[in-house]
């Protein structure tokens, strides 16, 4: 089946060029992003994700191009005439068209605006959540607004692609303090021993993930007691448990790291039972 992608008001075969050479997207990596995942033909944690969307926008300073309610029209359609009700949805906003200069175009132009769609099948995402997943560590050279969801990954890119040569799902990415700040893709947390969970404030040095703010709630919501705080990679490596979240891995059980197995080796009952609470639609 061909995919469709939305593209400034088109709907056209994923593979027609459609993107001018002078978009600042392809030129500067000037736009942001998001992603949704879509289940049964419901797009979870929408309002989360327009947040985001809105937010981002407006720290780098693009108007947003449609209202919420054209947005949504386009998102749903996109996902409608790609036959898909288990899938991942990509939304990318870019400034727009102009000649290639650093500075923000003079006057107006419109943004750009594209959207894709992709199979999300449950399967291999259930069965890499049995297993566990091990990640590597890796020094974080991202630059310091982590908090946009800046379509400028190359950083991310680099760290993904030195986990998988290492035979790894996932690499975390570590500061001069030796504090995990976040995954490449995914952000990080940890289960002490006294059964606190732990995971990195959401500042500047990271990305505050839906999925994260939502796994927040639900362990307010269940009594949990948890904190938001830097960890280091010796402290994670003595962890009772560790996992990432992200939309694609919702709650991923992490068994090793840097080859160094956590606690058994084996996904631990709590991240487990945060994925199933997550995966039940359990909130606040």
């Amino acid at each position: 089946m061909a995919r469709i992608a939305y593209v400034n008001g088109q709907y056209l075969p994923i593979d027609t060029p459609a993107v001018q050479v002078e978009d600042r997207g392809y030129q500067f990596a000037d736009g942001i992003y998001e992603v949704w995942l879509v289940r049964d033909g419901v797009f979870l944690d929408h309002a989360g994700h327009l947040a985001r969307m809105k937010r981002s926008l407006g720290e780098i300073r693009i108007p947003q191009p449609m209202s919420d309610v054209a947005l949504d029209i386009a998102l749903r359609e996109t996902l409608r005439r790609n036959r898909l009700t288990d899938a991942l949805v990509y939304l990318q906003i870019t400034r727009g068209v102009s000649r290639r200069d650093h500075a923000f175009p003079a006057g107006t132009i419109r943004p750009s605006v594209v959207i894709t769609v992709r199979p999300a099948p449950r399967a291999p995402v259930s069965a890499r959540a049995e297993a566990g997943i091990a990640v590597i560590t890796q020094k974080d050279l991202r630059w310091k607004r982590c908090d946009i969801k800046s379509i400028s990954l190359l950083p991310n890119v680099l760290a993904k692609q030195a986990a998988r040569e290492a035979g790894a799902f996932e690499a975390w990415l570590v500061n001069e303090a030796g504090e995990v700040t976040e995954g490449s893709s995914s952000n990080a947390w940890i289960i002490t021993g006294e059964g606190r969970l732990v995971t990195r404030a959401a500042d500047e040095t990271i990305l505050n993930g839906i999925t994260r703010q939502r796994i927040l709630r639900i362990a307010k919501a269940q009594g949990l007691v948890f904190e938001e705080r830097p960890f280091t990679v010796d402290e994670a490596l003595g962890a009772r448990e560790a996992f990432v979240s992200s939309a694609t891995s919702m709650v991923m059980p992490v068994v090793s790291i840097d080859g160094r197995p956590i606690a058994n080796g084996a996904p631990g009952s709590l991240a487990s039972a945060l994925r199933a609470s997550y995966e039940a639609g359990e909130e606040s």
